[in-house]
């Protein structure tokens, strides 16, 4: 209850109460009023300002848990990146080189992502830089695991090839060492066994005995095996594609016929001497892009280093071919 106020009234020489007016209660009042609205509002800018809500605490931590495993992520990426950067020099340096591939530039690897702007959407925001940067650093990534995936599936086509390659190209001597009567002549000029001229001899002569195995130097199919070219006689020619074809000449008889598909090392034929042949022998050709090269270069699969040596040495000699 509020205090009664009185005042002296010298001419009735009594106390009277003193009446508040109207307009001076309504004006206290809205000052109470407008001092109370105004220190709410300081005091909830005050608390707002100063004391997190549990609402804002919750956001808070969320935040800045996502700001951590931004940073895991471009941690795990860093991993991956060193990861498959050494995948990459090995597939440039080694795999590629020696398929014979061109290697694959890093400007193609690290290509980025022209035109529009793919991180539009993550500007406005305290982490924006962080976010974009990560996202952009995952596009490239991606993009240089799509080139290398696409990378080694051609190096696997072409190891594929490489390994038809190797089975195909005439690598054997086509006479087994322990039949052979003597390596009797080799690839370049030779006297003629009938005219005595010195001429180009574009084979490789193996005497031996009448019925002496003849293998399949590569895999291939059997393209001729006839004695209609001029010279040969019997004679059978091996289509190892790659550009190579293999002849065996003077053949006592066949073991295959035209179209079979035969592998390395399988019997062929046999010795002979029919065509023009002096004695019976097997006249051995390499061809390449239709080009007779020296067979003396295609005896690594079936040759000892020192058997080799011995061979290059009797091919060199300029002596008498038998054909």
């Amino acid at each position: 209850m509020g205090k009664v106020k009185y005042y002296y009234d010298s001419e009735t020489l009594s106390y009277r109460k003193i009446k508040r007016k109207k307009a001076t209660t309504f004006k206290y009042a809205l000052g109470f009023l407008v001092g109370a609205a105004l220190f709410g509002f300081l005091s909830f800018f005050i608390v707002s300002q100063y004391i997190e809500s549990p609402k804002e605490r919750q956001m808070a931590r969320e935040l800045q848990n996502m700001d951590l495993q931004y940073q895991l992520l471009n941690k795990r990426m860093d991993h991956a990146i060193a990861a498959l950067e050494n995948v990459e020099e090995r597939d440039n340096a080694i795999y590629r080189l020696y398929f014979e591939a061109n290697p694959i530039p890093d400007e193609q690897r690290r290509a980025g992502f022209g035109g529009v702007n793919r991180y539009k959407k993550f500007e406005g925001f305290d982490n924006t830089q962080l976010i974009s940067e990560t996202n952009k650093r995952l596009d490239i990534l991606e993009k240089a695991i799509v080139v290398q995936s696409k990378s080694l599936d051609e190096i696997a086509k072409l190891a594929e090839d490489k390994e038809k390659f190797l089975e195909a190209i005439p690598a054997i001597q086509p006479i087994n060492n322990l039949n052979l009567t003597r390596m009797a002549s080799g690839y370049g000029y030779r006297t003629d066994p009938f005219t005595k001229i010195r001429k180009f001899h574009y084979g490789m002569d193996f005497t031996a005995p009448r019925g002496t195995p003849i293998y399949a130097s590569g895999n291939g199919i059997i393209k001729r095996a006839d004695n209609s070219s001029t010279g040969y006689g019997n004679h059978i020619r091996i289509d190892h594609g790659y550009g190579y074809i293999s002849l065996y000449a003077h053949l006592y008889k066949y073991n295959v016929k035209v179209n079979q598909r035969v592998k390395r090392g399988d019997l062929i034929g046999f010795v002979g001497s029919t065509g023009r042949s002096e004695a019976p022998h097997l006249h051995y050709e390499v061809h390449k892009d239709g080009e007779r090269i020296n067979p003396i270069n295609f005896y690594y699969g079936n040759l000892s280093a020192d058997e080799f040596n011995v061979l290059l040495k009797k091919a060199s000699l300029e002596n008498q071919s038998l054909d």
